[in-house]
């Protein structure tokens, strides 16, 4: 891989990351649309590690105040317990069925899971049930308003992104704002989602496979800390920008951008 094809996938990834058009689709078409080689699962969980410190970094001080008052608060799950502590236990439950189903399904994702016509697919079909629940949902719902019910159903729903084109960010906007959430309080609940979720993936990635992904595929550590910070850096900007966006406009720019990428791809995969 060369280091312009690595730094163009950081980027690819910091921005579709967090904008509701997934970001794995994203990174397995660009090579195809390019002419470039798949540059694999192990990449594109390296590129998420830099997305999910942006993610850590904009919301260090909700992550900080989880921590304490889940070490502090006795019976985080119960009502009584203090809301960053309940939080916590949330983003926890929210994580279980993303875990169950990965590792169900983590070969097929490697493989059968990465081809176009199954992104493109995704792209259209998961879009416009991400239009449908922007346009009927109440939004009435803020943070204050989730219940260990709301976090499973999310986490069921986030669960959904293992496969691409789906969208992580997409798939547990749809999920809240059919719940009756606010667009603020849906996204930021999605980005905390991602924190756990990221954690245990890059770290099961890192004693998989990234020790010997530096060697191999970049001749050495100092290429995939630059992809890290890269991703990071822009996935920062990207967060600030979509959250401003979501207090004053709808999801629907970002669902008429997958429904052409996806018919796009579409006819690309048949030609194919």
């Amino acid at each position: 891989m060369s280091p312009l094809q690595a730094i163009v996938l950081a980027l690819v990834q910091a921005v579709t990351e967090f904008l509701p058009i997934s970001s794995s689709g994203h990174l397995i078409l660009i090579p195809h649309l390019l002419g470039w080689p798949d540059q694999g699962l192990s990449f594109d969980i390296l590129a998420n590690t830099g997305t999910l410190l942006a993610v850590a970094v904009y919301f260090r001080r909700d992550l900080l105040e989880i921590v304490r008052s889940a070490l502090t608060a006795p019976r985080i799950w119960r009502s009584e317990a203090p809301p960053a502590a309940r939080l916590g236990w949330y983003l926890a439950l929210g994580t279980l069925p993303a875990v169950v189903v990965g590792l169900a399904i983590h070969r097929w994702v490697e493989g059968a899971g990465r081809r176009p016509l199954l992104v493109a697919v995704n792209l259209i079909a998961y879009g416009l049930l991400l239009l449908w629940a922007d346009r009927r949902a109440r939004q009435e719902r803020t943070e204050a308003d989730l219940t260990w019910k709301t976090a499973l159903l999310v986490g069921a729903a986030q669960a959904l992104a293992l496969v691409p084109g789906t969208s992580r960010s997409g798939i547990t906007l749809t999920a809240l704002l059919l719940l009756g959430f606010t667009r603020p309080a849906a996204a930021r609940f999605a980005f905390l989602l991602a924190v756990p979720v990221g954690i245990l993936a890059a770290g099961k990635d890192l004693g998989e496979h990234l020790l010997g992904i530096a060697p191999v595929a970049f001749g050495g550590w100092l290429a995939p800390l630059a992809v890290v910070g890269v991703s990071a850096a822009a996935g920062y900007l990207v967060i600030a920008w979509l959250l401003a966006w979501l207090r004053r406009r709808s999801l629907a720019p970002f669902v008429l951008y997958r429904v052409a990428f996806g018919l796009a791809l579409l006819g690309f995969a048949l030609r194919g």
